[in-house]
């Protein structure tokens, strides 16, 4: 038991640009409208590149910048209080310098300590776990999580889609950009969010990594290969049962029943998938806090767009639990929340 409980003050959010919607993407990639309806499920998504020449109008740092100037200005906490900033993200502005230095310097921060964590949709949480460690330790009062994605400026967007694999083409409908951050405390201000426990664990020993996204230097980029790849079967058939063992392992470490959960913030892989993720879970007293229909797939950015859905829900005494799975490596990740 630690004497340093940790807590979630408040949660900030950014997209970049006006929502895209079915009809417009079928319109630009000549992708049948019907068929991102009936597969992926997602209604509008939001872009940080121009889809017609590719330009990048909003970096990772912009949008994560944005995301954590909107949760410390809703937190009570000030900036000078910040004593650390982590940063989950799969897709950052450059492999040097870090993104969350960038994003630290938009905010004004220096002397602190800043932490950048390179993993696909559970990176969030990785460094939601990092973030509640250095505040139960007592090593610092106040810091910054954040976790946003940019996944279409990996995207070649002048090709002949008419021509690609079902694989290939996906990742054109199912992803979406974003940036969303938490602060959190050493006492309950704000939100009050109790955060009890993050789920961080890594069980891909000996299996096939599940998504892929390449990074090409000046000698390989022409080389041909698939910049972001999925192998969705396999993601389809092992998510649903990954999301389920970390529900009942939060449950049980927490000691609730069925009956205590309140709300439920499942996997936000695609709307279609979060509906069979749902159904399977089978939790008829946690009401769904989802937002992947609306904002596209935006990885590490997801789980904080659920908690600024569920800060404006949860009563003092109620209880949530979040799942995030990563397929790149298959990571089982989770957290536990109360309202105090």
């Amino acid at each position: 038991m630690t004497d340093h409980p940790a807590y979630i003050a408040s949660v900030g959010t950014a997209l970049p640009g006006d929502p895209i919607g079915n009809e417009e993407l079928a319109k630009r990639f000549g992708i049948d409208a019907d068929w991102i309806e009936v597969f992926i499920g997602n209604r509008t998504r939001h872009f940080a590149v121009n889809l017609d020449d590719g330009e990048v109008l909003h970096t990772l740092a912009d949008l994560a910048a944005r995301a954590a100037g909107r949760a410390l200005a809703s937190s009570g906490v000030s900036p000078d209080d910040i004593g650390f900033i982590v940063m989950g993200t799969a897709t950052p502005d450059a492999l040097m310098p870090a993104t969350v230095n960038l994003v630290a310097d938009q905010l004004g921060l220096d002397h602190l300590p800043t932490y950048q964590l390179q993993s696909g949709c559970a990176g969030a949480l990785q460094a939601l776990d990092l973030g509640r460690t250095l505040i139960t330790s007592g090593t610092h009062k106040a810091g910054l999580v954040i976790g946003g994605d940019v996944c279409t400026k990996h995207l070649p967007l002048g090709q002949d889609f008419a021509g690609l694999a079902p694989s290939e083409l996906v990742n054109f409908v199912l992803f979406g950009d974003g940036a969303g951050a938490a602060v959190l405390t050493d006492e309950p201000i704000g939100a009050r969010l109790s955060l009890l426990r993050v789920l961080n664990r890594l069980i891909g020993l000996g299996r096939e990594p599940g998504q892929t996204v390449e990074w090409f230097g000046v000698a390989d980029r022409d080389s041909g290969r698939q910049a972001l790849k999925e192998d969705y079967k396999a993601i389809e058939s092992t998510v649903p049962v990954m999301s389920s063992e970390i529900l009942w392992e939060l449950l049980d470490e927490q000691g609730w029943s069925e009956g205590d959960l309140h709300f439920l913030l499942p996997p936000q892989l695609s709307a279609r998938m979060t509906e069979r993720i749902v159904a399977e879970l089978n939790m008829p007293s946690a009401t769904e806090i989802s937002c992947v229909a609306d904002t596209g797939n935006t990885s590490n950015a997801l789980p904080f767009m659920q908690m600024s859905r569920l800060v404006d829900r949860i009563e003092p005494g109620q209880k949530a639990i979040g799942i995030a799975v990563e397929s790149s490596k298959w990571i089982k990740a989770g957290f536990a929340l109360e309202k105090v």
